[in-house]
């Protein structure tokens, strides 16, 4: 049996990818602010990090 079978017996299933697409939408939207509002010496810091030997 396909798994769409199984889902279609499930009661409110179609809930699970509206909510799935929220949370995506909500990381991507909080990870894309807290990228722009980082200071530049942060950003510099960061840059730094793959080429320091500490």
């Amino acid at each position: 049996m396909k798994l769409a079978h199984y889902l279609s017996n499930i009661e409110g299933v179609s809930i699970y990818p509206i909510i799935s697409l929220l949370i995506f939408v909500i990381f991507f939207v909080i990870v894309t602010l807290r990228v722009f509002r980082m200071s530049d010496q942060s950003v510099k810091h960061i840059e730094r990090l793959p080429l320091d030997d500490e």
